[in-house]
């Protein structure tokens, strides 16, 4: 495969220091979740979800040859069993609008996003992703 992007993330102190990108003025306070200002990793995975997945759906519209304006929320839940079992729970939304479409050749599309969308991909089979969508 061809590369097309790389990037680095650098993060001293854990879920409780700071983070940084090699190739970004970006810099980021981490806070677990609920100990005060700052941002958590689920927070940032998904924003990142949201954000690939909607790019993906856009290349399963374009190829589907179906319009529609959307909406991506991604919901992540930080789950933990017994001791120090932890692990991540996904609810990926769409709400598309503007279109003639039914709400049934949309879901349609999300699925096929999710078979697509590299995040979808890296995270499948170890965590669990429900995806769904609603038309406005």
């Amino acid at each position: 495969m061809k590369t097309l992007y790389t990037t680095q993330a650098t993060v001293s102190g854990g879920r409780n220091g700071s983070a940084t990108l090699n190739d970004s003025d970006l810099q980021i306070d981490m806070k677990a979740p609920g100990s005060g200002k700052g941002n958590n990793p689920e927070q940032l995975f998904a924003m990142g979800y949201a954000a690939c997945f909607d790019s993906a759906l856009g290349a399963v519209k374009q190829m589907q040859k179906i319009k529609f304006d959307s909406t991506t929320e991604a919901e992540v839940t930080l789950l933990q069993g017994e001791g120090h079992d932890y692990k991540l729970a996904v609810k990926l939304h769409v709400i598309a609008s503007n279109t003639e479409a039914s709400a049934d050749d949309i879901q349609k599309a999300v699925e096929a996003a999710h078979e697509v969308c590299p995040y979808s991909k890296a995270t499948r089979g170890n965590i669990e992703v429900a995806v769904s969508s609603e038309l406005k």
